[in-house]
């Protein structure tokens, strides 16, 4: 597991909204909470953790992306730390 954890460390990127739209618009963007690891989120969705993925989505501490969200993000041009997990984007504001 730990393996994993610095793998997906090393491929954790900022990027602006923008550039994350079309993957907004495919349904496969996931919005961690701040209270939440971006990279421990990762991990457990890359090892399909059911039972702890389940267990975050039923708190909303990792939810898809709303619209109202995403329109938000689109107007400030908000800047993201982001990890792919395909079929995934999780996505994390940290401003």
């Amino acid at each position: 597991m730990q393996e994993v954890k610095e793998k997906l460390n090393l491929e954790t990127a900022r990027i602006h909204w923008k550039e994350l739209e079309r993957f907004f618009a495919q349904g496969v963007v996931l919005n961690v909470s701040a209270s939440l690891d971006l990279v421990e989120a990762a991990c457990a969705v890359s090892v399909d953790d059911t039972q702890l993925v389940q267990k975050w989505l039923n708190e909303r501490v990792l939810v898809k992306v709303t619209d109202q969200q995403a329109l938000q993000w689109h107007e400030d041009n908000t800047e993201l730390w982001s990890v792919v997990v395909r079929p995934w984007v999780l996505v994390q504001d940290r401003s």
